[in-house]
């Protein structure tokens, strides 16, 4: 499961959704099996495509006879590096591939064919992770302003003892539910695997 889940959008969504909640200053809420399970199904919005060619090309054929299982990998693995070759591409993330082939002591690839899984692999995941916390940041900086607003209103009031996540939350919560917050965040992630 957790090789599964680090060649899909896995990565990118429960990062960002984590990153919300902390945002929210919610604490717990929704709870991790809440965030665990949506970035699940969003995943496997995501990668039907992917998963759907994979079991056209390699599953069902190996599973008829009609290929051994080294061509079954074979096939299987050529649309999930396309995948992962298409994410880092639009992210323009492709300095991450020379990271981990320098430190395999490869030569540079000039096309996708030409880097090894055990570099595509990594390269991804690192790239998820940079798009996961430019999004996140993006994210925390409306609430961000308003802790901050909250904070000098109640310092320059001379509420020093009242904790200023009592007084934010609420209206950060409110903010979240007007703009309609769920909807947006989906979209936005989604979006961003579907071009």
């Amino acid at each position: 499961p957790a090789i599964l889940l680090m060649v899909t959008s896995f990565t990118r969504i429960i990062i960002v959704l984590s990153l919300l909640r902390q945002a929210l200053g919610a604490q717990q809420l929704p709870p991790n099996q809440v965030l665990a399970g949506l970035a699940v199904f969003m995943t496997f919005a995501v990668m039907t495509p992917t998963w759907t060619q994979v079991n056209r090309d390699a599953l069902q054929p190996y599973l008829q006879g009609k290929i051994d299982p080294q061509s079954a990998w074979t096939s299987a693995l050529a649309p999930i590096r396309q995948f992962m070759a298409g994410q880092i591409d639009q992210a323009g993330n492709d300095s991450d591939v020379d990271v981990f082939t320098d430190a395999a002591h490869l030569p540079r690839a000039t096309s996708w064919d030409q880097v090894p899984t055990t570099a595509l692999v990594p390269a991804f995941m690192l790239s998820e992770l940079k798009i996961a916390f430019t999004m996140g940041f993006k994210i925390f900086l409306p609430f961000l302003i308003i802790d901050l607003v909250v904070s000098t209103l109640l310092v320059s009031m001379g509420m020093m003892m009242l904790p200023p996540i009592l007084v934010s939350l609420p209206f950060k919560l409110l903010l979240f539910v007007m703009v309609d917050g769920w909807r947006l965040i989906t979209v936005g992630l989604l979006g961003r695997f579907m071009h």
